[in-house]
């Protein structure tokens, strides 16, 4: 296992409902972070479909309107499945580049969509994991992920992980996540308050484990009331996500960001040994962990609506 890395974080804005422009921008962004010396980039969450800021969808308890039914089906139009040519694209890229990868998308499957992070790496599609509670409004138009999806993945730097913006306050996921000894945490989200900071330092030392936090930057004059209804203001430069994004290492220290209000690129130098050293006197599922006293089991089974039997006990039926 290698022991350093350059590791990279993107803000920028999705192209909003336009799918392959977002796909042509995430690409040129591979490019320019392999270009750099990158050999991981981590995207917002939702930056492939787009991730609808302001917009309501002319939803309200009890009714849903025609207006906001063809507006949901624009938005479901953008999202994309993962065994489609989007994500075949940013495969390539990947490959291409020698880079690992985590993309926030708006996955289609079905009927439903959900808010999910893509691995991706030199040797394709790594994996993928569905944010499992999407946050107040969100729900209504997001499916929520299950427990089957929680597996990190293997790259040569240790293990790679993903937790979609709020689900970082679920202590029970955290948890799940640690117990795999994830090394590198990305954590893509839309969340650009200045509490988010101190939330991706809290988990860098929780974790003992490298943070990568992306968010968009994103302005009103990119996200047109006329291609998509939002409850948001007017004015072309006003900031809708003003980013924030940020690399920190399993001591706490910021090592890239927080940047606001631009688009950026930042990259770090990541010094994998630091994970043991930061681990001699917290291990949160090892010497720290008290199993006598507390203990957390996690369902990992996939959850389906309909099971098809077979077999004769079918035929019987």
């Amino acid at each position: 296992m290698s022991n350093t890395l350059t590791a990279a974080v993107a803000q920028t804005a999705t192209v909003l409902l336009d799918t392959p422009a977002t796909v042509e921008r995430a690409i040129g962004l591979m490019g320019e972070a392999a270009k750099r010396g990158a050999q991981l980039l981590v995207f917002p969450e939702a930056f492939i479909g787009g991730y609808p800021k302001g917009a309501d969808f002319h939803i309200y308890l009890g009714a849903r309107t025609p207006e906001g039914r063809a507006e949901f089906k624009r938005y479901f139009d953008a999202a994309v499945a993962v065994d489609g040519p989007e994500i075949a694209q940013l495969a390539k890229a990947a490959a291409r580049h020698k880079l690992y990868t985590v993309v926030g998308i708006i996955e289609r499957d079905g009927g439903t969509l959900y808010c999910t992070a893509v691995y991706l790496g030199p040797e394709g599609i790594l994996g993928k994991h569905r944010k499992l509670m999407p946050t107040a409004l969100e729900r209504l138009v997001w499916g929520f992920g299950d427990g089957s999806t929680l597996a990190a993945v293997d790259t040569p730097f240790g293990k790679l992980g993903a937790v979609i913006c709020w689900e970082n306050y679920m202590p029970a996921l955290r948890m799940a996540m640690y117990q795999q000894r994830v090394a590198l945490y990305c954590a893509p989200t839309a969340d650009d308050r200045d509490s988010w900071g101190s939330t991706m330092q809290h988990i860098a030392l929780e974790g003992r484990c490298f943070v990568l936090s992306a968010c968009q930057h994103l302005r009103r004059r990119q996200f047109p009331a006329d291609r998509m209804n939002n409850r948001l203001p007017e004015a072309p430069d006003t900031v809708l996500m003003r980013g924030g994004s940020m690399i920190i290492d399993p001591l706490g220290r910021v090592l890239a960001g927080p940047v606001y209000n631009e688009d950026a690129l930042l990259t770090a130098e990541l010094d994998l040994s630091l994970i043991p050293m930061a681990q001699m006197d917290f291990d949160a599922v090892g010497h720290y962990a008290r199993p006598d006293v507390f203990s957390l089991t996690v369902n990992t089974a996939v959850q389906q609506a309909v099971t098809l039997a077979t077999g004769r006990a079918a035929d019987q039926g």
